[in-house]
């Protein structure tokens, strides 16, 4: 099963980095992006008494519905992964004027400050994150698809606390 994953994920990031996945953006509800995430999310997170609370959101943006999904639950998933049982994940989402924010917060282990800048790297996992399942490349491909959409994610830490990924999506204009 592992070794599946493995495999499945270095095929994705191949053909994303070789053009041969096209995200296509259009106009789509953030609210039904949220849905997919969570409801994929849900198994594991029932697993370990987390609870995945969300906003209700009418925004619209424009992404490419099936690999900014795959974007947004590789970071939910991460968050599953490094809280605690009995811990809290919260979605909230913010609208601007060219962008729409959504913020995925965890009260788990957090993120060294001097770490931040390695997590999206290709099969970087954290010292503290070894026993964890993965490869090191749900990050990497998750910004990977949301800057080839003309958006971003940034990333706020506190080792102990948690942390919150904010992936910006561009508005409808």
């Amino acid at each position: 099963e592992k070794l599946s994953f493995l495999i499945q994920s270095l095929v994705k990031t191949a053909r994303l980095e070789n053009g041969v996945i096209q995200t296509v953006p259009k106009v789509n509800s953030i609210q039904e992006l949220l849905e997919y995430v969570v409801s994929q999310a849900e198994y594991k997170a029932e697993q370990k008494s987390i609870q995945i609370k969300r906003c209700l959101s009418d925004a619209m943006a424009l992404f490419d519905m099936k690999w900014t999904g795959e974007a947004v639950y590789n970071i939910v998933d991460n968050a599953v992964k490094y809280t605690p049982s009995g811990g809290n994940i919260g979605i909230v989402v913010s609208e601007y004027s060219l962008f729409i924010r959504v913020d995925i917060m965890d009260n788990g282990m957090g993120i060294s400050e001097e770490e931040i800048p390695k997590i999206f790297g290709r099969f970087y996992k954290s010292s503290s994150s070894q026993q964890e399942e993965g490869v090191g490349l749900g990050l990497y491909l998750a910004r990977e698809i949301i800057s080839r959409q003309g958006g971003y994610i940034k990333v706020v830490s506190k080792v102990g606390v948690g942390t919150t990924f904010s992936v910006f999506l561009r508005t409808v204009i």
